[in-house]
């Protein structure tokens, strides 16, 4: 089942770069008293990820931050290592926080795993982006398969 408007967060295991190294973080930790959008996309490195959605959220992080949005979290099912390296190599520091669902249990659970193993990648999210205020989902835009129409930045701005 998927999440949806109303519905909170569910609990799992993701993780992002400290200055160690990976850290593993609890979901709803992220989300627990803040105004969040968390966007998702298959993958690191892929073309419209790196070509528009990421870049969009970085382009316009600031005009979120005004509107009261507390962080703007890029998900995907990658491991930490990759977001990390993914998110320096397109400026997201201090604009967008990279967290990788390296084994797609956030994306599992949220029910917006996909198994792409007909292209190669295995099992990814689907691109979605959502507005999260407290740990509950109060905007939620899913995109159809191979598309990208409404989990953009300038989207997202509209509903924060």
């Amino acid at each position: 089942m998927r999440i949806a408007v109303g519905d909170v967060i569910p609990e799992a295991t993701v993780y992002m770069m400290g200055e160690s190294g990976p850290e593993s973080k609890i979901s709803t930790d992220l989300f627990a008293g803040r105004k969040v959008v968390l966007f998702a996309l298959p993958g690191a490195f892929t073309p419209t990820c790196s070509a528009k959605h990421l870049p969009g959220f970085i382009d316009k992080a600031s005009e979120f931050f005004e509107k009261g949005v507390d962080d703007v979290i890029c998900l995907s099912v990658n491991d930490a290592w990759v977001m990390n390296a993914w998110g320096k190599a397109q400026g997201a520091e201090g604009k967008v926080t990279m967290v990788g669902d390296g084994n797609g249990e956030l994306s599992r659970a949220m029910g917006f795993a996909s198994d792409m193993s007909k292209s190669g990648f295995g099992e990814r999210s689907i691109r979605y982006a959502m507005v999260v205020d407290n740990g509950v989902v109060t905007h939620l835009n899913v995109e159809a398969p191979r598309k990208f129409e409404v989990s953009d930045a300038e989207t997202m701005l509209g509903l924060v």
